[in-house]
Formats: C-alpha cells, structure tokens, sequence
C-alpha cells in the first residue's frame, strides 16, 4: 500500500490515516505532495481523483479521503481493533469521527493546524469558543466514559481522527477542560504522533494561507 500525504505541518487530513496505519503496524510507503511551490495544484490533480489529500493505493483502488481509507483499514484488518470492540464505544467512536469529518468549521478557519508554530494568544477565542464547547462536551464525554487515557479507553481511529485538534490546541494554546488536556499528554506520547510531529518540524516549506502572521 501507498499513501499519499500532503505536507506533515500542515496536511490534517492526511495525519488521520497515517497515524492509523503507523500506529496499528500496518505496513505501508508514504510519498508527501508538497502543498505549495510552482504547479503544485496541477502536480496534485495528476496524482489524486479529487485534487485533495490523502489518497491510499491499495489492491488497485484509490482511496481518497481520511475516513474511507480508516474504514478500508479497518475492514481489510479486522484484528487491529481500529476501532474499539465494544458495539456501544465504537458507535460513539464513529459518530464523533464523523462529526469532526464535517464540523468545527470555525476552528479549522480560524486556527489551521500549523505543527511548527508557537503562537499563543493569536487566535481570538471568542470566535471559536461554540466549537470548543462542543470539543469539551463530545471528547469530555468519551473520556469521562472511557476512563482514559484515550477518547475510547485503547488508543483507536477516534483519536486519529481528532489528532490534528490537539495540534491546533497545543499551538495556538487554546483553553479546553483538564480532560482534554490529560488526553492530549497522553497522545503526546505515542510514538506514530511522536514520529509525525518530528517529521513536520524538520519541514522547511511555507503554505501561506496557513500561516497566520502571513496575514
């Protein structure tokens, strides 16, 4: 299998089924689509259906979007345990993973995840305060469920699909509850996040618009 990722900075999208594939052993080649420089746009075309990233190549199909290929995954290996065993978790586990999939529009907006970045107090809260309500509710309640350390108790899709939200808050040091900030020490600490956020910050390319001093 191949996967085809955006920049590691930068590329949310593409960190969701990385981290599944990394984490849970699946072997597989990763080539990064650089995101910006000349003809990028038209380099990216050429190589992914939708324009976008990520794309997964496997048994002659192209997969591309983050939460087709984990359901592909987690169908082909069934003994992984993608996501949790228990029906009742794994329901919730699937509908938060949706719920992040086409939600929290204002804090993708307003706080692109930026990995490299150092920038507390640059994103005005108040702009995205509905959608950390809601991020301290959905996550608080797995959690809280749960038992921790991760949303679903064993590390699982549900937090790779929610990886790159820490990101943003561990950037832009966004207020959220002591639940939430307990889960992200322990996401800190796994080693396919570890080896995600090394590789971005030795990246050196710029994607300007996601660059909030470039404003």
């Amino acid at each position: 299998m191949r996967l085809l990722i955006g920049n590691k900075n930068y590329s949310s999208w593409s960190m969701r089924p990385w981290l599944v594939l990394s984490h849970f052993g699946i072997e597989f080649k990763e080539e990064i689509l650089w995101l910006s420089g000349d003809g990028w746009k038209d380099k990216l075309r050429e190589r992914s259906p939708t324009g976008n990233v990520p794309v997964l190549m496997a048994e002659q199909m192209l997969i591309p979007d983050s939460l087709a290929i984990i359901e592909y995954l987690n169908d082909r290996f069934p003994e992984k345990n993608i996501w949790p065993e228990d029906r009742m978790m794994r329901a919730r586990a699937r509908a938060a993973a949706c719920e992040i999939h086409c939600g929290f529009h204002a804090l993708r907006n307003a706080a692109p995840m930026n990995i490299r970045a150092s920038m507390p107090g640059r994103v005005d809260v108040s702009a995205i305060q509905g959608d950390l309500d809601r991020l301290n509710i959905l996550l608080g309640g797995l959690l809280e469920r749960s038992g921790g350390p991760f949303l679903c108790g064993e590390f699982s899709a549900a937090d790779a699909m929610y990886a790159p939200v820490a990101m943003r808050i561990l950037s832009y040091q966004l207020p959220v509850s002591e639940y939430i900030q307990n889960w992200i020490e322990a996401l800190s600490g796994v080693r396919a996040v570890q080896a995600w956020r090394a590789a971005a910050l030795t990246e050196t390319q710029i994607v300007p618009q996601d660059e909030l001093d470039a404003d």
